[in-house]
């Protein structure tokens, strides 16, 4: 008689906005996403979309962006550890904020949990205001509701008034897996 297996860890949905606008964005935003498999199960990737920098000093080159949808058994402070991990072998630099990047990763939410920790804020403080990490969201769940305000992606993407968010592509992903960056 075999034992029974034993019951699968606890596990949470977490949506995880991507950006980059430095270096090559377009490859590392796929070994980003490679990499997050090593963190959870990628349950979806939203098309990619290219937008003007928000913010940060004037010159920034265009952002790419996108958002994952990833199941993951890890608890959310050491979620967001191996997201800063990633954006560290990516080689990001932390120097002034909302400076152009070679990978951003922004946990936005992890199920339907609300904190606010020096270390840890969530719902991301400004993902509800920022169209760019709206829109890909938009594309994995519409009805995505903010755990804080209760309002849907969609609801905010109408209340903010936003357009067209940019050029957008949902192939990007098409020759992936891609090597990690040099």
């Amino acid at each position: 008689m075999t034992a029974p297996l034993p019951p699968d860890p606890p596990h949470a949905d977490a949506f995880i906005a991507l950006g980059a606008n430095l270096g090559d964005p377009l490859g590392t935003l796929r070994w980003a996403v490679t990499q997050l498999g090593a963190l959870g199960r990628v349950q979806g990737v939203s098309a990619l979309y290219r937008t003007a920098p928000v913010g940060g000093p004037p010159g920034q080159p265009d952002y790419l962006n996108a958002a994952a949808q990833l199941r993951t058994t890890l608890p959310p402070d050491a979620l967001l550890g191996a997201l800063h991990a990633l954006e560290a072998q990516a080689g990001r630099e932390r120097h002034e904020r909302w400076a152009a990047r070679t990978l951003d990763l922004d946990l936005i939410t992890y199920a339907d949990l609300t904190c606010d920790d020096p270390a840890l804020t969530l719902p991301h403080p400004r993902a509800w205001e920022r169209p760019f990490v709206l829109g890909p969201l938009r594309d994995l769940n519409p009805d995505l509701r903010c755990p804080a305000s209760g309002e849907s992606v969609q609801d905010a993407l109408q209340r903010l008034g936003t357009g067209e968010l940019g050029q957008r592509d949902p192939n990007w992903l098409r020759s992936w897996p891609a090597p990690p960056p040099s």
